[in-house]
């Protein structure tokens, strides 16, 4: 079990996703972890505190002086016990208050109390979630080391579709269990000193001014692989799309809409890279011609025509001196041939393919899987959550690259 004997103090805030709760609870128990929960007074009109103490086995804990604690200073005895703290449903209040330190509750107030890591699952209205108020919040609990998973997109209870919705129950255990994972196998620093250049997201293709199209990128991988990368000691480029993430640390970020802005962007200073990661699903095509107004409806069928956008990746690979280039190629079918055809045809050194056909995989979910395929080597990465993923890939990538560095110095 991937959670033994793991201390999960579990808080909960006042919204609908609240009901998710007691799987929560038994999925974290059954890998292996003891829970304890907090409530706020909010979150008890959304789960029943009766239901959650029968799943967890353990009495539910909502007062700042819990008589029946430790020298009823139960924030204390509940702060000093956890090994992490998560909290989900993270409301927009919640993380209003964890931002600026608030303690007028028992979850807040262990927040602040607990030396144990954090992570928030947040859940709210898809309008709220793109406030420029929570924006900012995340950004700076992020800052602090505050870990997030989530949201994910789709209908929510108000009725709206769109991003805001609490990440399933599953995801948020394997992220946890993900968490212990790499502080046993800390990532190395494999890339101290060197320029890694990562694109990410969605690139989107103005069809007039008000109207675009693009695909269903959320930026979650490459993000994932930038912060990893960073963590490894690389200097980070990131180049991304529109997004609804915020990027990682202390990561240079280079926001771009486009394919033809994404290409120029990556084009001004690839000769400085040491590798070169093509995670972003760049669009194929742009339209001939843009109106310069928008474009009325009328009867008939409109015909549009459309033009190749650059191809980034093998214009990177075709260079002089190209950086060592970790092409994605995300199918729908025949993966493995479509990537070894790519890989190939584009002269890349490696490429990560992956099915984002399968549900729960891939496009705007928290987990993926991939195959890694080299010109002599194919390897599987099974299914885990997208950062711990991505170390899995840079570990891979770090020795392709050392044994092309290698071959380079023998000739």
């Amino acid at each position: 079990m991937q959670l033994e004997q793991k201390n999960v103090l579990l808080g909960i805030s006042g919204g609908i996703a609240a009901y998710k709760t007691p799987d929560l609870v038994r999925k974290f128990i059954a890998q292996g972890a003891n829970v304890r929960v907090v409530m706020t007074d909010s979150a008890k009109e959304f789960v029943s505190p009766l239901a959650l103490q029968a799943v967890s086995g353990n009495k539910i804990s909502n007062s700042l002086l819990d008589e029946d604690a430790e020298a009823a200073m139960g924030h204390i005895e509940l702060a000093r016990w956890a090994d992490i703290f998560v909290i989900a449903p993270a409301t927009a209040n919640v993380m209003a208050k964890l931002t600026h330190g608030l303690a007028d509750d028992l979850l807040t107030t262990l927040a602040l109390a607990t030396a144990a890591p954090i992570v928030i699952a947040p859940a709210m209205n898809q309008q709220m979630w793109a406030a420029p108020a929570t924006t900012e919040n995340l950004l700076k609990l992020q800052h602090r080391g505050v870990m997030q998973i989530g949201p994910a997109s789709g209908q929510q209870a108000c009725g709206d579709i769109g991003y805001g919705r609490m990440t399933e129950p599953e995801d948020i255990v394997a992220f946890v269990a993900d968490y212990f994972a790499g502080q046993a196998n800390e990532a190395p620093a494999l890339f101290a000193g060197k320029k890694i250049m990562i694109t990410a997201g969605p690139t989107r293709e103005a069809l007039d001014p008000v109207r675009y199209i693009s695909n269903h990128s959320s930026g979650k991988m490459g993000y994932a692989i930038a912060e990893a990368a960073r963590k490894m000691g690389a200097h980070v480029t990131l180049v991304s799309g529109p997004v609804n993430i915020s990027a990682p640390p202390n990561v240079e970020l280079i926001s771009v809409t486009s394919a033809q802005e994404m290409h120029d962007a990556v084009m001004r200073d690839i000769q400085q890279q040491d590798i070169f990661i093509a995670c972003a699903a760049v669009a194929d095509f742009r339209l001939a011609d843009i109106p310069t107004h928008k474009v009325k409806k009328k009867d008939g069928i409109l015909t549009l025509s459309f033009e190749p956008n650059p191809d980034i990746l093998q214009a990177v690979a075709a260079q002089a001196r190209p950086p060592f280039t970790l092409g994605f190629a995300a199918e729908t079918n025949d993966i493995e041939a479509y990537a070894k055809s790519k890989l190939e045809r584009k002269k890349l050194n490696m490429i990560a393919a992956n099915d984002v056909s399968l549900s729960g995989l891939g496009f705007n979910s928290d987990r993926n899987a991939l195959t890694v395929i080299t010109k002599n080597s194919k390897i599987s990465l099974p299914a885990t959550s997208k950062y711990r993923l991505a170390i899995e890939l840079l570990k891979l990538l770090n020795s392709e690259y050392s044994a092309s560095q290698n071959n380079k110095k023998s000739k």
